[in-house]
């Protein structure tokens, strides 16, 4: 008996808290966004966090130590690049995390394997609001009537601007803001005066295996009113849109306003440096290179945001959604699945602190409220929410994403023919696409 006693405690450990029991519970969470455990350890309090990684490691370490179902979220923090790959093998190899976070351009396929819970009816239970969701939210987490996850962000492509080379440049508007382009001669014009003024590239864009190119080449073709794969799942990498987006592109690296070597460190390097006076990327580094232009010791000083200028047509840029999760679990925990679910109403509840990243909330309730307001440089970009696209949710979307990057990539690495690396693309894609229909 004695035996069974201690064998009991050692699985489910029991606290007290005043005199209700309470039934200690340890959930697993798989996340990318970086791994900074140790320099936030026992951190708790959020104004002390900065950055995707130092963000949510300080709201676990916060719900942790704070929630009075006690509840443990371990996390296992996987490098991006064989996230889902990890993931999927968790999965199959029967051991699930309890919540993973994941992409909207990701979820139809585990959808298609029937590997995530339905989860309208216990965001219910569990309070958390799904009406203050805003459209393109709910759209991204909703198939055929279900909600399968529960959405964190919208996040997009941005331009990240050093103000003060554009000043040297000469390329400022009559209130001394930096001046976008509006066209792909103005922008190619804004490039050579930058280079001639300041001996400064106008880009720095991570350019090697980085999906960086390909999103602004996305964001290009859906200006000019294209598009590269639809709903149906018809590929068109050879239209007329994409061969110029792709030639813009590629006479950016050629003319050399953007350096083919700069790898993702080397292209943040380079702007932080005062070497590069707008870096591609996305919203998530808004909090970090405001952080960095404050210290004395970076040459950036004067650091703005601005929405991915429209160069041709229609406004349009690049977007994605994270989302959490819950895989299906074999042999489900009542306690583990409640727990999980009260750790993703801490993360709606404490929405706004995610949205310091610099990605955008995806709650009105936040978007209106003063203390979202009040965050840097979000006036600079807040039409991006109003211009955001995605590609459509299809199987394999992520399979043609990195088979753009290797084609697109390789015009400007290895000097591919542009007209090659699309007719390339499209022969692939097709393929992609094909075996996902099973045909």
């Amino acid at each position: 008996m004695k035996m069974k006693a201690l064998l009991s405690a050692a699985t489910l450990l029991v606290t007290t808290l005043g005199s209700t029991p309470v039934l200690a519970t340890e959930i697993t969470l798989f996340r990318f966004f970086g791994g900074c455990s140790d320099e936030y350890a026992n951190v708790t309090d959020l104004s002390k966090a900065v950055g995707e990684c130092g963000i949510i490691q300080v709201l676990t370490n916060k719900f942790n130590a704070e929630n009075k179902e006690g509840i443990t979220v371990k996390t296992q923090s996987v490098e991006w690049g064989v996230y889902y790959d990890r993931l999927s093998a968790n999965i199959a190899g029967g051991t699930p995390p309890d919540i993973a976070v994941m992409h909207r351009s990701i979820l139809p396929n585990y959808l298609a394997r029937d590997l995530v819970q339905p989860l309208g009816k216990q965001f219910t239970a569990a309070g958390i609001d799904a009406a203050d969701f805003v459209p393109v939210a709910r759209e991204a987490v909703t198939v055929k009537g279900e909600m399968w996850a529960l959405p964190f962000d919208l996040h997009a492509l941005l331009w990240h601007v050093n103000a003060d080379l554009f000043v040297k440049a000469g390329l400022v508007d009559a209130k001394g803001q930096p001046k976008m382009p509006t066209s792909p001669a103005e922008l190619v014009q804004h490039a050579e005066t930058m280079k001639a003024k300041t001996g400064k590239r106008y880009f720095a864009i991570p350019s090697a295996v980085d999906p960086m190119p390909t999103w602004q080449y996305l964001t290009w073709v859906w200006q000019q009113g294209g598009s590269v794969v639809d709903a149906e799942k018809k590929v068109s990498l050879e239209s007329k849109e994409s061969k110029e987006a792709l030639r813009l592109l590629n006479s950016l690296y050629a003319a050399g306003h953007a350096s083919s070597k700069h790898d993702y460190p080397s292209a943040q390097q380079a702007f932080i440096g005062g070497e590069a006076a707008v870096l591609v990327n996305g919203t998530w580094g808004v909090d970090t290179y405001e952080a960095q232009a404050k210290d004395p010791k970076v040459a950036l000083k004067k650091y703005v945001v601005r929405d991915i200028p429209t160069l041709y047509g229609k406004d349009a840029v690049w977007s994605d959604s994270h989302m959490w999760v819950l895989p299906k679990q074999s042999k489900p925990d009542p306690a583990k699945q409640k727990a999980a679910l009260a750790f993703l109403k801490f993360l709606n509840d404490n929405h706004v602190h995610w949205a310091r990243t610099g990605h955008l909330p995806v709650r009105a309730s936040v978007l209106k409220s003063a203390e979202f307001q009040a965050l840097p440089h979000r006036a600079e970009y807040a039409r991006t929410a109003t211009i955001a696209k995605a590609v459509p949710a299809i199987e394999n979307q992520r399979a043609i994403q990195d088979l753009l990057v290797n084609e697109l990539n390789s015009t400007w690495l290895v000097n591919k023919n542009p007209d090659q690396v699309l007719s390339d693309a499209q022969r692939r894609a097709t393929q992609i696409l094909r075996r996902a229909r099973g045909k």
